[in-house]
């Protein structure tokens, strides 16, 4: 594969954001990744859910630094594709030295999520991380591969 893909760890509050309601139209992160416009994100909802429900392609990646004027800007122009209040993003960014906004689109919601406990069946070393990780072109396969298969047990993404 030509492209980068990165496992991200989303909060279920958020996934809910991005896969249900697609009110959330931009993943926030305080650390630089190296993705870049048509690599693919893959989600792990955290804790209580402990799922993998789909993935989406990035649109686009902007990055700046965590200035207040920055932020500012940053906040102005994504307030309302960011799923977060006004108090929560500059908490969210306190003390960070850099934005990043990960811009989503093509949307792809697993058929089946696929449990934590299945994948550890099929790829035993895979633990997700506590931000992101990037993913080999093999262990994507599997991953979106169990979330394709009709048999898979259903998990409720926003339980919790």
């Amino acid at each position: 594969m030509l492209f980068t893909i990165l496992l991200l760890s989303i909060k279920p509050k958020y996934a809910k954001q991005i896969f249900e309601t697609k009110t959330k139209k931009v993943e926030l992160r305080r650390v630089r990744t190296r993705l870049k416009k048509g690599d693919i994100v893959l989600v792990y909802v955290s804790s209580p859910a402990k799922v993998f429900v789909g993935s989406f392609e990035v649109e686009d990646v902007i990055e700046s630094q965590a200035s207040r004027k920055e932020l500012k800007n940053f906040w102005n122009k994504f307030q309302d594709s960011i799923g977060i209040t006004k108090q929560e993003f500059n908490s969210y960014y306190e003390g960070a030295s850099i934005i990043v906004g990960i811009l989503i689109k093509n949307i792809r919601l697993f058929e089946n999520p696929v449990e934590l406990e299945r994948l550890q069946e099929e790829l035993s070393y895979l633990r997700p991380p506590q931000s992101y990780r990037y993913l080999k072109d093999s262990e994507y396969e599997i991953i979106k591969a169990l979330g394709e298969d009709k048999t898979a047990i259903m998990t409720d993404i926003v339980s919790g």
